[in-house]
């Protein structure tokens, strides 16, 4: 890359993210050795199994729970769902409504040859597979001719909870001119262990994420993109107990950014490391592939650690997961590192701080669409301070090149934004984008200065970190509270009984698919 303008040492830099392979290959080792209920579900969806039972209970999980229950979940959905359409001769959807209805028992049938078995399954891959890639066909077409707006991409929520509102919403936003509309998540979804079904228009703090909701999104935001001639992202979530089923469902409906960070879910959701960590690598495997731009969670560290203290976790967590992207085959412009370093307000020279961070993150990261957030935990309710608080932040994404601006709202801390808030943030930042444009390419920093020393000081603090947790893996420095002072055994928090150790003839062909970019 050209030279740093922070006088970064790149051997330290490459050091560390030697460190945070190291760490991640540790990891990646456990992964490959188990598999978890959400991958299982997802694989059911991937082959065509949708909709619910008689008591709303997703069919994926009706399966699923017939192989959990008999103890043979381990040789995996796919094994059993192929061996029952040699056997019976029906379709995965066909498979899955006998299995809810009571009068099939998968486990039960004459087991054929594995080769057969995989044989049988194949055609239903390849439906899937050709669906995703029709999928990012379509998107590089709307971007090949509508064109899409300018880096950073404004960034703005909507979280009425009812779909249809959400819809409103959303599409007034991309009027005003914001380039991705994340449909923020009900409050709790990301520790049910099932994917709702269909429509909703009840949630708190946001609206359920359904395969539906998804659906109707995405055509709104066409229709709008079609309108404004630019194309419109759709970003949900995908943490927590379903992280790879979102994922799967988010690949079919053509979303194009997802919420997708093991620890966060660990750190913040208390779900247990080892079912996330697995979790989180089929879901990043789909997302490589199916053209989704991942953002991490780092940004929420600060919230409960100390920003100037602190920073140097952040920067380690973002080594770690870009390490743990690249082996899911997601390539670095799909990265949206999660990365704020909100210093509190009083801070003397914190404006300095901040940007020393912003240009750090973006020197080490040069491919990634990183992930700028705003100010939210020093927000007072106080509008005025708050609009010039947000302008700051605008003024270090323009001028240190971020990829996507998280838009801060001037009633941050207050309620759920108007639609005239979004509005305003969208003017602020819209405004402050183009009027300083290119202060990056005319400001330097001065050698022995505030940011110079203070970016050195967090890379040599992150490597510190990393050496010692490549001591002691990742697992036990969640124990330890390494990141946002929070402490996570490997044992504890939730969704641990749907880890299992895969068996001998488990097989999920869709890994070596997705990564090879067939």
């Amino acid at each position: 890359m050209e030279k740093s303008k922070l006088g970064l040492d790149f051997q330290k830099v490459k050091h560390a993210k030697q460190l945070a392979g190291s760490i991640a290959d540790d990891v990646q080792k456990f992964v490959n050795q188990y598999t978890t209920v959400a991958v299982e579900r997802t694989l059911c969806r991937l082959i065509g199994i949708d909709g619910i039972d008689a008591n709303d209970v997703p069919l994926p999980n009706v399966v699923v729970n017939q192989l959990q229950e008999k103890g043979v979940l381990k040789e995996g959905v796919l094994f059993y769902i192929g061996n029952a359409i040699l056997e019976t001769g029906k379709k995965p959807q066909e498979i899955a409504e006998a299995i809810a209805a009571g009068s099939l028992d998968i486990t039960q049938l004459k087991v054929n040859a594995k080769d057969a078995i995989t044989k049988a399954i194949q055609p239903y891959i390849d439906e899937c597979i050709t669906r995703i890639k029709g999928n990012v066909a379509r998107r590089n077409e709307y971007l090949n001719t509508i064109g899409e707006g300018s880096k950073p991409y404004i960034y703005v929520i909507v979280a009425t909870g009812n779909i249809y509102e959400d819809v409103v919403q959303a599409q007034a936003a991309a009027r005003q001119g914001a380039d991705i509309i994340a449909v923020i998540r009900t409050t709790g979804q990301s520790l049910l262990d099932y994917v709702p079904y269909g429509a909703t228009t009840e949630g708190f703090g946001g609206t359920f994420a359904t395969q539906e909701n998804f659906r109707i999104m995405r055509k709104a935001l066409d229709e709008v993109g079609e309108e404004v001639g630019r194309y419109i992202r759709l970003c949900n979530y995908c943490s927590g107990l379903c992280m790879p089923e979102i994922a799967a469902m988010g690949a079919l409906e053509r979303l194009d950014v997802m919420l997708n960070d093991a620890l966060y879910g660990i750190l913040f959701r208390d779900i247990n490391p080892q079912r996330t960590l697995i979790d989180q690598y089929f879901s990043r495997v789909i997302n490589g592939f199916a053209g989704v731009i991942i953002n991490t969670g780092e940004d929420n560290y600060l919230t409960t650690a100390d920003a100037f203290d602190q920073a140097h976790t952040v920067l380690a967590s973002d080594l770690i997961n870009e390490q743990l992207a690249l082996l899911a085959g997601m390539p670095e412009e799909q990265m949206g590192l999660g990365h704020a370093f909100e210093m509190d307000p009083q801070l003397e020279n914190g404006f300095l701080y901040e940007l020393a961070q912003a240009q750090m993150i973006r020197e080490i990261f040069p491919k990634a669409t990183l992930k700028y957030m705003p100010p939210t935990k020093f927000m007072t309710g106080n509008i005025f301070k708050g609009e010039i608080q947000d302008a700051l932040f605008n003024e270090i994404s323009i001028w240190t090149g971020q990829g996507i601006q998280l838009l801060g709202m001037i009633t941050e801390a207050i309620h759920t934004p108007f639609m005239s808030d979004r509005y305003l943030a969208i003017e602020n930042a819209k405004y402050i984008f183009s009027n300083m444009k290119s202060i990056g390419d005319e400001v330097e920093f001065k050698e022995g200065g505030i940011v110079r020393q203070r970016a050195a000081k967090v890379l040599d603090d992150a490597i510190a970190l990393l050496e010692e947790m490549v001591k002691e893996g990742l697992f036990e420095a969640l124990s330890k509270g390494i990141f946002a002072d929070i402490k996570r055994s490997k044992t504890g928090g939730k969704g641990l009984a749907g880890v299992t150790a895969k068996g001998e003839n488990y097989f999920n062909p869709f890994i070596d698919i997705m990564k090879g970019g067939k």
